[in-house]
C-alpha cells in the first residue's frame, strides 16, 4: 500500500484553508465487501462538512462592508410551521432583491438559515447580506414581521468562523441554508505528493515551531490556526490549516 499526502487548498477571499490528508493506493486481488458507515457516524460527518462549507462560502463572498441580519417574529405574524417560516424568509429576500433593483444597488447576495430557539422554541432567521449600503430602518421595514438586529461583519485572524458555526448550529427542515445564485464557491487547488509524510508529522506534532516553515510554504499568508489529528486506525496524521493574507507584505 502506497501513501501520498494530498494538499487541498480553498482560497476564500482574504483567507485560505488547507487540508493535508493521506491518499492510499491499494492493490486489490478481489472485490472488498462494501461497508456503510453508521447513521451516527454519517450524521457527524455531514455536520462537519456543512460547517466547513458555509465557513468557506462566507469568507469567499462577504467582507467587512457587509452585514449580519437577524429576524424574529411578533405574535401577530408568527408562522404556524417550519415550512411557513422558511417561506417568510424567502419572501423577505424577494422583497429585498426588488428594493435593491429599484434603487440601482448592487445585486443582492445572501446566505441565510432558519432556526428554532433552544430556550423559547421560536422560529427566527440569521442572514449574511451584502447590504451594508442600506439604512437599518429600510431593512427592518422590508421585514415588517417582528424585531430585527443588524451588525457589521467583523473579521479577525480566523475571519468569521465563529459566526458561521453559530448560524449552522441548529438548522430546520434538513436543508441547512439558503444562498443566492450569485454566491461563488472558493477556488480549489489540489496537489498530491508536494509535502512528505515526515513534514506533515512535524506540522502536526509541533505547529508553533513550524510557523515560519508554513508561512514560507504559503507565501503571502500568515498562519491563524492549525488543527492536527492522528488517526489511530491507519496511523496517519491529518492537518487542517487556516491562514489570512499578510497585510504587512502589501504595505
Amino acid at each position: 500500500m502506497r501513501c501520498l499526502y494530498r494538499e487541498h487548498r480553498f482560497i476564500c477571499g482574504e483567507y485560505m484553508e488547507v487540508e493535508h490528508y493521506p491518499v492510499f493506493e491499494v492493490k486489490r486481488t478481489g472485490r472488498a465487501p462494501k461497508r456503510k458507515p453508521s447513521s451516527e457516524t454519517q450524521k457527524r460527518h455531514n455536520d462537519i462538512a456543512a460547517k466547513r462549507k458555509i465557513i468557506r462560502l462566507a469568507h469567499a463572498n462577504f467582507t467587512p462592508d457587509d452585514i449580519r441580519f437577524d429576524l424574529t417574529y411578533n405574535e401577530s405574524n408568527y408562522p404556524e410551521s417550519a415550512e411557513a417560516a422558511q417561506k417568510q424568509m424567502q419572501n423577505f429576500l424577494r422583497r429585498l432583491r426588488r428594493y435593491r433593483r429599484r434603487h440601482d444597488l448592487t445585486e443582492l447576495k445572501y446566505i441565510g438559515v432558519t432556526e428554532v430557539g433552544k430556550t423559547n422554541k421560536r422560529f427566527h432567521h440569521h442572514i449574511l447580506l451584502n447590504c451594508g449600503d442600506m439604512k437599518p430602518r429600510d431593512l427592518a421595514d422590508l421585514w415588517g414581521r417582528g424585531y430585527t438586529k443588524i451588525a457589521p461583519l467583523q473579521f479577525n485572524d480566523t475571519g468569521i468562523v465563529d459566526l458561521a458555526k453559530y448560524m449552522i448550529k441548529d438548522p430546520i427542515l434538513g436543508k441547512r441554508w439558503l444562498a443566492s445564485r450569485n454566491i461563488k464557491p472558493p477556488k480549489e487547488i489540489i496537489r498530491d505528493g508536494r509535502i512528505s509524510a515526515k513534514k506533515i508529522r512535524e506540522f502536526a506534532i509541533s505547529a508553533a515551531d513550524n510557523r515560519e516553515a508554513l508561512e514560507k510554504l504559503y507565501k503571502g499568508y500568515r498562519l491563524s490556526e492549525i488543527t492536527p489529528y492522528h488517526n489511530d486506525v491507519n496511523g496517519a496524521f491529518y492537518v487542517s490549516i487556516f491562514m489570512r493574507k499578510d497585510e504587512r507584505r502589501k504595505r
